[in-house]
Order: C-alpha cells, then structure tokens, then sequence
C-alpha cells in the first residue's frame, strides 16, 4: 500500500503529454468516476488475501497509524498513474517502489521472506485494483463497458502494471485472463488473524483512528463493497452479510453514485473524504492541453524521465 505519491502540488498534472492512455480512454473514464471510491476499498480488502502482503501491511502497520493519509495518498496513486502524464506517473511509480523497497520481513505463516516489492504480490495488488474499480463501475455506475472499451481496459491493464515489478507475461489482458488469474491464485489465498483485523479495518474503520469523515464514509460504502464480493471471500474473512442487504444496496448506491455525476460534485465529495485525490481529480477535469497532444509509453517515459534515464542523460554530456 503505497505512502506518498506525488511530486507535490506545484508539478503540472498533465503539462508533458497525455500520460499513458489519453482522452476518450476508458481507463480515465473508469478511473475519474465515483464508484471508484468503492472499488478502492474493494481492493484494498483484497489485498489481505495474500498472506504476504497481509504480513507486510501488518508489520508495517501506516493503515493503523495514518489511515486516512495513507489511505487517500494509495487512491491519490492509482488515479496519477491513470491520468497524468508521463513524467507526473513514472516519478510517482518510483517513489513508491522506494517505500515499498522498505517492506520486507518473515511471513508468520509459511516462515518465508516477503517483500513488497515482489512481482506476484504486485501483480495481486494491480490486478485486484483494476478489477475491482471496474467491477464497481458496472455494479454501480453506468454499467458496463462496450466490448471495444473493455477489450482497451484491460489492454491498458497490462501497460500501467509495467510501472510496477510485474513481470508483463503474466498480467491478465482480458475479462476471461482475470478468472483464469483468479483461478489460478485461489489456493494460495487466506486469511490469518492480522489479515482479518486489516479487513475489517479497512471495511469500517474506527473513529478513534480514522476520524469521523472515514468512520462514517466506510461504513457508508462498506455493504456496497461486501455486496460485489465472492461468497467464499466474505465467509473466510468474517464479513459476510445476508443476501438481502446485497439486494438493497445495489439499486441504493447507483441512485446516489448518480447524485455526483458531475465534475464538481465529484471533487467537492473527494474534498472532504479524499483530499490528496481530490487535487489529483481536479487537476485532471481542468487540465489545460499538454505540451504534446501525444501518448507515452513507459518505457519511453522511464528513458525520459526517470532515474536511469536522467543518469544516462547526465553521463551522455560532453
């Protein structure tokens, strides 16, 4: 889970270049909507089923101390990585690889080292985060995609997991590679006393360490978040709820997902629950055209603008 994320409030969002996926995208449309909100604790709960990644959340323990920061500021992440530009999203990328270059421990269960930085506990944590925002989307939002948008989704998956140590082979790249995904990983997930303590942490933080707008806000989205999840999921991590609450819950939260439709409404709610996100939104709705009117891939904005490539550039000098 990441900590801080972005170059601060002074760098442009989008001065270079369109980013990665450009306007018309449905990554920026998934991604800027509301019920990304609810897909992010979906995702977030997730996490935990990984028993390294619960180990390191656990030993690390930022969601205890800082919640609400450390919780907006990983939101913050996601949404940069899917909007801004090139530079903005590869400084971003590298600062978190840094931090998370700190996490590393013995997993209680297995006895084994985790570190969270290793490919298949990233892979987990993009895959669940993209899935998951998707998924609330179609539950809650306007629906799902068109074949042609979801089939450019998840291509966009695999291009935004290149800012993570995933190794490229293994990023799902359809609706039907995500179940394949899921299949496959299905044995290894569990959950432990920490990672139960971390979901329902994240689910319905507590007042006295979240404040009152996160109290109130998790507990607002929490029955949404659980409605969307497999029955297996909510049964092993102790959170499961009748089925006729997921029956009333859905058509609840699109009639108030639909209330923030609009751009200030968005970033007037992400103000108040989200502030680091909120500016990141904001400057993405009234982002004046980039310098290149052009997408970027990584690679070319890793060469461009990251550490290595700012090392050659500086050696390449006469």
């Amino acid at each position: 889970m990441a900590a801080n994320t972005h170059a601060g409030p002074s760098t442009p969002l989008r001065h270079y270049d369109y980013g990665f996926f450009g306007p018309g995208s449905p990554t920026w449309k998934v991604w800027a909507a509301p019920t990304a909100l609810i897909g992010f604790q979906r995702s977030v709960v997730l996490e935990h089923f990984d028993p390294f990644l619960a180990a390191a959340v656990a030993d690390m323990q930022g969601i205890y101390r800082d919640p609400h920061g450390r919780l907006d500021r990983t939101l913050a992440y996601f949404l940069t990585v899917a909007v801004a530009d090139g530079r903005t999203a590869i400084e971003a990328s590298e600062f978190l690889m840094k931090v998370h270059a700190k996490a590393t421990g013995i997993e209680p269960i297995s006895g084994k080292r985790y570190s969270a930085n290793n490919p298949d506990s990233q892979l987990w944590i993009h895959v669940t985060g993209w899935h998951s925002v998707l998924k609330c989307y179609e539950v809650f939002g306007p629906g799902p995609l068109t074949p042609d948008e979801e089939g450019r989704y998840w291509a966009d998956c695999v291009i935004a997991a290149e800012l993570q140590t995933c190794k490229p082979a293994d990023v799902p790249s359809s609706r039907d590679e995500v179940r394949e995904y899921f299949a496959a990983v299905r044995p290894r997930l569990c959950t432990s006393e920490r990672a139960n303590q971390g979901m329902h942490f994240l689910l319905r933080t507590p007042h006295n360490k979240g404040g009152l707008k996160l109290w109130a806000f998790s507990r607002l989205i929490a029955p949404a978040t659980i409605a969307t999840l497999p029955k297996w999921m909510r049964e092993t991590g102790g959170f499961d709820q009748p089925s006729a609450v997921d029956r009333a819950v859905v058509p609840l939260v699109r009639a108030g997902v639909r209330t923030f439709r609009s751009a200030p409404a968005r970033v007037a709610a992400l103000d108040n629950i989200a502030p680091a996100t909120g500016r990141v939104l904001r400057e993405h709705l009234h982002s004046a055209p980039p310098l290149s009117a052009e997408t970027i891939t990584p690679a070319q904005a890793r060469e461009l603008y990251g550490r290595a490539g700012r090392a050659d550039h500086q050696r390449a000098r006469p």
